[in-house]
């Protein structure tokens, strides 16, 4: 197991003070305690600030720590208790939520927070679970509900309704409290983390918060200037293309990308498309034109 820096982990000096240290623990506290942060990783944080804290505020705690860190052991190498220690001080403190480490129960018991008893099992909240969903991009855009099938290792399987909200993008997370693994000794479930992929679509793709539409105009069009029908995700808009446009020019549609507090717009690429001539009265327009345009190279 790895040894851990009490005092680094609450970011204060061996020689703080109790109240240094009670300052230090409600700050971080406050800051990662799982009901108030939803970030990747705050809910293990908070555990490990509750751990030191239970460490660091006990004087006799503080102590046996202390005597075993002035060994010259620091935070992340391998650790074993040295020859002799009994992990002499169950019954402790007064609290904490009751989830401490292993090296915690190395040094001082099972029953070394909360009063507990020896050998009495303690409440763990059950681990989260990670899984991913997979929606369209028309229901990342509108949100909605879509559901889920879960397997457990028992072979077991629950089917959960998902509230997607508008606008999510890809790699966002949605956490379903209380829908991980059961707790243990009647500690709460564990949480359901979603990683949202959107699968690819045959109109649009994502660029950010921006969503990029090709569309296919006629020569004609390009030359002269056209208003034309454009699709987006809230439904067809008209869209005015601009005299002499080139395949490739981008024009934005304000404000039509993915909704949110800073909506996307749409880009709409330009992508010149030439008719096929099948018959003679089509080529001899081509040739007109030809002629008409005889000095224009494209590849100068």
């Amino acid at each position: 197991m790895e040894f851990k820096d009490y005092y680094e982990i609450l970011g204060v000096k061996p020689d703080a003070s109790e109240a240094e240290i009670k300052a230090a623990y409600r700050k971080l506290a406050r800051k990662y305690h799982p009901d108030k942060n939803k970030e990747a990783g705050a809910e293990e944080k908070f555990k490990a600030v509750n751990e030191a804290n239970e460490v660091l505020k006990d004087a006799e705690k503080r102590r046996s720590y202390d005597q075993l860190r002035a060994g010259g052991y620091r935070g992340g190498e391998q650790f074993r208790p040295p020859p002799g220690w009994q992990g002499q001080h169950q019954g402790f403190g007064d609290g904490g939520d009751g989830d401490f480490s292993d090296f915690f129960e190395s040094l001082f018991g099972r029953g070394a927070a909360g009063g507990g008893q020896r050998g009495q099992p303690r409440p763990r909240r059950g681990q989260d679970v990670q899984a991913s969903v997979r929606i369209d991009l028309q229901t990342a855009f509108d949100g909605g509900r879509t559901r889920l099938a879960l397997h457990d290792p028992a072979g077991g399987e629950r089917v959960l309704e998902v509230k997607i909200p508008a606008g999510i993008n890809p790699g966002q997370v949605i956490r379903l409290s209380g829908q991980g693994q059961p707790g243990m000794a009647g500690g709460p479930n564990g949480d359901l983390l979603l990683e949202v992929g959107i699968h690819d679509d045959a109109r649009f793709r994502l660029d950010g918060r921006n969503v990029v539409h090709v569309l296919p105009i006629a020569p004609w069009e390009a030359a002269l200037g056209a208003t034309v029908p454009v699709p987006t995700l809230a439904g067809t808009v008209d869209l005015r293309i601009p005299a002499g446009s080139q395949s490739g020019r981008k024009l934005r549609l304000k404000g039509r990308g993915m909704p949110g507090t800073h909506p996307g717009d749409q880009m709409v690429e330009l992508s010149i498309r030439v008719p096929v001539a099948d018959s003679d009265e089509q080529r001899a327009a081509f040739e007109t034109l030809h002629e008409q345009f005889k000095d224009y190279d494209p590849r100068r």
